[in-house]
């Protein structure tokens, strides 16, 4: 039977404030909010915000723990997933520029690959990077107030800082499922894992030997982990068993998200993979209608009885 991975499905982070968070990614970047659910891991209530594209598509998705009122704040440093790829059309960038800048959020133009890119910050510190993208078909949330022609497709990768790149070039193209061939620009290489016509599935490793190493725990400011679409549970068991087998002995146990199943592995880059599965019974439309996603606060069964608990401990969100 054969093991694929169908790109990426999520990438999830740790931000500051919950409201600046929805203000970001809804008021700025235009994308649709989801999902507001909590953190299912730990005993201190910490909203999970989910954003996407118009479809909810898994490789759209970015999800974020806000951990202002903990302050907890993280380290960015070496071994450690530190920016966010968003794939946005062709032609879109001088617009993405003018509306960040009106939003008083810097940019820079920076060219790599033999492409100009658009950087920014999301206000807790985490580097975003905008890369035009031809011929994907995911299509873009018109919601938020950006016209379709500019609005974001989903996430195009991550980019990890290495002190060893080498370790996770090797770790991709033997355990990973890495695609042929390796592009280098400087300190810079990028891959594609997974099947060919998939999306969110790049991969762009920087070589650094100058910083400390980053903070791998939950804390605002850092991205937590980076979660591919393993399709379905069979495969998921494939390609787990095929890492233990290779030595990557560290996997999680299956645990249950409600909107889909996952096993954690701890990568050479120092970076979290996930191997998720969009949950056969609905995924992210279990527990609300598919046109009203994000509307209601929702918990999974077990922190069903402490909601009103849970909710006063939580600050309110405005969308």
């Amino acid at each position: 039977m054969s093991i694929n991975i169908k790109g990426g499905h999520h990438i999830t982070m740790c931000v500051g404030g919950a409201q600046e968070d929805v203000d970001f990614h809804v008021g700025v970047l235009g994308l649709r909010l989801i999902k507001r659910t909590v953190l299912f891991d730990g005993a201190v209530p910490v909203y999970h915000l989910y954003y996407s594209n118009a479809n909810g598509d898994p490789s759209s998705v970015i999800t974020t723990f806000p951990f202002a009122r903990q302050g907890i704040i993280g380290r960015r440093g070496n071994n450690q997933a530190r920016e966010v790829l968003l794939s946005v059309p062709v032609g879109s960038l001088d617009y993405w520029q003018k509306r960040l800048n009106a939003h008083e959020i810097k940019t820079a133009n920076i060219e790599l690959f033999g492409s100009r890119r658009v950087l920014f910050m999301h206000p807790s510190g985490i580097d975003y990077v905008l890369i035009e993208s031809p011929n994907d078909p995911r299509v873009g949330f018109v919601g938020g107030g950006v016209p379709i022609e500019y609005a974001i497709h989903g996430v195009h990768g991550v980019g990890i800082v290495a002190y060893s790149p080498d370790a996770m070039i090797e770790f991709s193209t033997e355990s990973f499922l890495m695609q042929e061939g390796i592009e280098e620009d400087g300190d810079r290489c990028a891959i594609r894992v997974g099947d060919e016509g998939v999306f969110g599935n790049h991969v762009e490793i920087i070589g650094n030997r100058s910083e400390d190493q980053g903070t791998w725990t939950y804390a605002a400011g850092t991205i937590h982990h980076f979660a591919w679409n393993m399709g379905d549970l069979v495969n998921q068991a494939q390609i787990k068993n095929d890492l233990e087998a290779r030595g990557y002995t560290d996997l999680s146990e299956l645990k249950d998200r409600k909107y889909f199943k996952s096993h954690y592995v701890r990568t050479p880059s120092g970076a979290l993979f996930e191997l998720a599965v969009t949950h056969p019974e609905g995924g992210w439309a279990c527990d609300e209608l598919p046109e009203e996603l994000g509307f209601r606060f929702q918990l999974p069964p077990q922190f069903e009885e402490r909601r009103t608990d849970i909710l006063a401990q939580l600050e309110t969100i405005n969308v």
